[in-house]
């Protein structure tokens, strides 16, 4: 009898060290190591809500070097998306453009580029020269391109940027933050179109003089192709600034975004990028919870010419979650029981919102798909007419 005891307390103890084994297993699944990184500041963030995941001296003031050009990029994107600028507008290439010093793709006074080329340019291979190009073409001048940049960094909130120029060479009026760089990040990767040139391993651009054989341009993020979902952003480079990169990879609807400055060596900036973003990665996940143009309920119209309506998404709209609380996130719609006509194609109606713990986290307009006139009489009596002929 006292050994038929002893047996089932074993076996009870035996369960019991199986189960904590196992709790313990599960949470160490999702347990990542917070990284070790050699730069002297970084930060990582997601994209989506710009939630901060990981920080260390993320404030702290320091030369950007070519990271100068991320914003560079998103002013000239940005005139282009008002309409004041396209990407088929002829540049010409002035005196001070040819003079720039640094990495330069070697445009030449007078030759006549696209802005498209010279965006390029300032995308793939980091040239100094280009950045001036687009600053005059877009500012009227390089200070006047400049004080764009100072005025959309502050839009932006990056209270502890300044910017002197458009390239990043060597200025201590020309400072930046780990996190105000991944603010200005987060808005140039919402332009899809920088992702076409910041993919591009190898390309050429094509003198219009023809005084200069084709010149090479050569990528200059060493981790295109070497890390999952890697797509950007942007390399810098002097020796005030140290080493500097910032980065961006997707996976699945999950999209980083990590920033280092002033690392030591090159391969330093690399290797503490790839640190962040499988910290980043590892623990945290995207639930899409709406998709952009989703039917998400249809409702009844009122003196229309239609009875209903579909009801859509204005935008995508994703969560960011820990690895394991996927299923903590919840929705409601705040929507009218009925709507009356007319409506128009877009009409905001209401909105989708996401929960987690009893707090919002995330909300995304909901629009009409398509525009409904009201029914004037010749159409109710139409109407009327054919139900009671039923045709």
């Amino acid at each position: 009898m006292m050994s038929s005891l002893n047996n089932k307390r074993k076996r009870a103890i035996l369960c019991f060290l199986i189960l904590i084994f196992s709790i313990a297993n599960n949470a160490n699944l999702y347990a990542q190591p917070y990284p070790d990184i050699k730069s002297s500041s970084a930060v990582l963030i997601d994209a989506q809500s710009g939630t901060v995941l990981y920080e260390k001296n993320a404030h702290e003031r320091m030369e950007p070097a070519s990271i100068t050009k991320i914003m560079t990029l998103l002013v000239a994107f940005d005139a282009i998306a008002q309409g004041k600028a396209n990407l088929k507008d002829k540049v010409k290439i002035s005196e001070r453009v040819w003079k720039t010093g640094g990495s330069q793709v070697f445009l030449g006074p007078g030759e006549e580029q696209t802005l498209e080329s010279l965006m390029k340019c300032i995308t793939i291979a980091s040239a100094n020269d280009a950045s001036v190009a687009v600053a005059e073409y877009i500012g009227g001048s390089v200070e006047g391109f400049v004080k764009l940049m100072n005025e959309k960094a502050k839009s932006l909130g990056m209270n502890n940027t300044h910017f002197s120029n458009p390239h990043g060479l060597p200025d201590p009026n020309n400072y930046s933050t780990a996190y105000d760089i991944a603010i200005m990040s987060r808005e140039l990767v919402k332009y899809p179109k920088f992702f076409e040139w910041s993919t591009v391993w190898v390309d050429y651009l094509e003198h219009t003089d023809k005084k200069r054989e084709p010149t090479m341009l050569a990528n200059t993020n060493k981790l295109l192709g070497k890390y999952e979902g890697l797509d950007g952003l942007k390399t810098g480079f002097h020796a005030k600034a140290g080493y500097c990169f910032a980065g961006t990879a997707k996976r699945g609807n999950l999209r980083l975004i990590s920033v280092v400055l002033n690392s030591p060596t090159s391969n330093d900036r690399f290797e503490d990028t790839k640190k962040l973003l499988d910290y980043g990665f590892g623990k945290y996940d995207s639930i899409q919870v709406a998709k952009k143009n989703e039917v998400l309920v249809q409702l009844p119209v009122e003196k229309g010419i239609k009875k209903q309506v579909d009801i859509i998404a204005s935008r995508d709209l994703n969560i960011l979650v820990e690895r394991g609380k996927e299923n903590a996130i919840g929705t409601k719609l705040e929507i009218p029981d009925r709507l009356k006509a007319p409506l128009s194609a877009g009409q905001r109606i209401g909105k989708l919102i996401a929960e987690k713990d009893g707090k919002v986290v995330g909300e995304v307009d909901l629009v009409t798909s398509e525009g409904i006139e009201k029914a004037g009489l010749f159409y109710i009596f139409r109407k009327l007419i054919g139900n009671l002929f039923d045709f």
